[in-house]
């Protein structure tokens, strides 16, 4: 009976193509999954400010991501976490909690244990809305704050 996989005769196995491919497209769909759940939670529809000086941030760490929209219509900000809108950021405290423990529990040990918030907000918005949604942040235990812009225009 003939066995797949190898030359019998010089007792090395032959390199088989078809499984490596199987490997390579199935880690090719877990990083597409990925980046574009991450892509998900970013409103489109923020109009960052410019920072000149912004660096690169660091992306070995876990991170919740709070939109604040500026609605020049209404003079209100709107937040957004997760896809979801909310009148005010006490509303989500408490998702923005267990966003916060579901962090700290993908980490691994070589990633800082501390999750991070960024926070993108319209250039337009009043600070009183960035400060609440930093305050939120902080309620749902969340020290390290960060900020979105951009370099340009």
């Amino acid at each position: 009976m003939a066995g797949g996989g190898g030359n019998m005769e010089s007792g090395e196995p032959d390199f088989q193509i078809a499984p490596m491919i199987d490997v390579l497209l199935v880690m090719l769909i877990f990083f597409m999954t990925i980046t574009s759940a991450q892509v998900l939670r970013v409103d489109k529809n923020i109009k960052l400010p410019v920072a000149q000086s912004a660096t690169k941030k660091d992306s070995s760490r876990a991170e919740v991501i709070l939109n604040v929209r500026w609605d020049v219509a209404t003079q209100k900000a709107i937040f957004t976490f997760d896809d979801r809108p909310y009148n005010s950021p006490g509303e989500f405290i408490a998702e923005l909690k267990l966003a916060k423990e579901a962090a700290e529990k993908q980490i691994s040990a070589s990633q800082n244990p501390n999750p991070r918030a960024v926070i993108r907000a319209d250039k337009d918005c009043p600070a009183l809305y960035v400060s609440q949604a930093m305050g939120a942040a902080a309620e749902a235990g969340i020290a390290d704050i960060s900020f979105s812009t951009v370099n340009h225009e």
